[in-house]
């Protein structure tokens, strides 16, 4: 596929955490290869890695190849990820330079290409690294189409997770993120994904040089119907070498809306689960994404969703107005909400969000969490930004007393 010389490179991500770790696997392997990383308006390849989970991204996406195409002319332009695994020949029309090139194809090509050489912490890599343990969805939610686009929920062997986490600590990461569509799915054999974390807390271990601060590991997001306990009881008892924070995706705060959008729980198991995480790990901090203005959502089943919220102090929420994507049930139906609405209530709901982060955080202050410093910040155990402390490297995990956020 890449079969003359790359010079530079430029990458385009758009969408989620399991789209940026693909995203960076295409990066590494480039630069592993002597390709180096440039401006897009420069470089001899451009590869944009594109989303399609609602009809917003795919907008985006169709934007971002327009856009290489026409500020580099002279570049190859790949495109690859969800939305052209849905509609391939959309983005083969955009212009005569795009390529395509399905997802398994180009990271094939970029596993071959990186065959035999070392990825280099340093070379725009963070010492906070991604690794994609899981893709794929079993669940049908009526918005989206992500079970489409990728597939059957599928594991990465354990061994093939270990080996790549371990090649990271080697290289002097210290917080391994662990990302995936359904990522509390996972399972290889016996290995759950519980047990998974206790084998990379333990690589950790090893890994570590004497006088430093082991790496920890976060789990990214987490569907609430497949957390279990034997993770509950891992978040609380590992002192934060599992980062007590979840991403726990609720959507909506009414049971209702919750069925229509075959979500397999009802608001009240919702709200329990998160009492149960709050009396089991006190400390734990809670993000989460709603979509405002779902196809029937009335004014009462929208405050239900703010009222719930509240109720389980959020610390971050991502709030995204309802974006039909074709060929979903949702996008199908005749009782959509109107621009105006969506509008908004997403804006109320970021609104909510400000101010319960801002409330999470002062519950926070003046206790002391592990930091990972970053080029420009220092990342909290709770997935809060605040000031570098004085005298810590990028890249080192170190403790610091929490004042005031960025």
């Amino acid at each position: 596929m890449l079969d003359i010389p790359i010079t530079t490179f430029h990458v385009v991500n758009l969408g989620c955490k399991v789209n940026r770790v693909e995203s960076d696997v295409v990066s590494a392997a480039l630069v592993s290869s002597g390709a180096r990383q440039s401006a897009e308006e420069t470089a001899d390849l451009i590869v944009v890695n594109t989303c399609t989970v609602t009809g917003e991204a795919e907008k985006k996406a169709r934007k971002a190849v327009r856009h290489a195409i026409s500020c580099n002319p002279h570049a190859r332009v790949i495109v690859t990820g969800c939305a052209v695994a849905i509609d391939e020949a959309t983005y083969d029309a955009l212009g005569e330079n795009v390529e395509i090139v399905q997802r398994g194809e180009l990271l094939a090509s970029m596993t071959e290409i990186a065959k035999g050489t070392s990825i280099r912490m340093g070379d725009g890599f963070r010492t906070r690294v991604n690794v994609k343990i899981q893709d794929g969805c079993d669940h049908a939610c009526t918005y989206c189409i992500v079970h489409v686009a990728r597939g059957r929920a599928r594991s990465v062997p354990f061994e093939e997770v270990m080996q790549e986490a371990r090649n990271y600590l080697e290289l002097g990461a210290k917080e391994i993120v662990l990302a995936g569509i359904d990522l509390a799915s996972y399972k290889d054999g016996d290995i759950r994904l519980a047990q998974l974390v206790e084998s990379l807390l333990e690589a950790a271990d090893k890994a570590n040089k004497p006088g430093k601060l082991p790496a920890r590991v976060r789990a990214s997001s987490i569907e609430p119907h497949t957390l279990d306990e034997s993770l509950i009881d891992l978040l609380a008892a590992a002192n934060g070498r599992l980062c007590r924070h979840l991403h726990l995706p609720l959507q909506s705060g009414s049971t209702k809306v919750l069925r229509e959008m075959a979500r397999p729980y009802k608001a009240d198991g919702y709200r329990e689960l998160v009492e149960h995480l709050h009396e089991r790990v006190p400390s734990i901090a809670l993000s989460t994404d709603i979509i405002a203005g779902f196809p029937g959502e009335t004014d009462d089943e929208f405050e239900e969703t703010l009222e719930l919220a509240r109720i389980c102090a959020f610390s971050k929420i991502h709030a995204f107005p309802y974006s039909k994507r074709a060929g979903t049930p949702a996008a199908a139906r005749l009782d959509q909400v109107s621009p105006e609405v969506k509008t908004q209530r997403a804006a109320r709901l970021r609104a909510l969000g400000d101010e319960l982060r801002k409330e999470d955080f002062a519950r926070r202050r003046g206790t002391e969490e592990l930091v990972i410093v970053e080029d420009d910040c220092a990342l909290t155990e709770s997935y809060h930004e605040i000031a570098i402390p004085a005298g810590a490297a990028t890249g080192e995990l170190v403790p610091a007393v929490l004042e005031f956020p960025l």
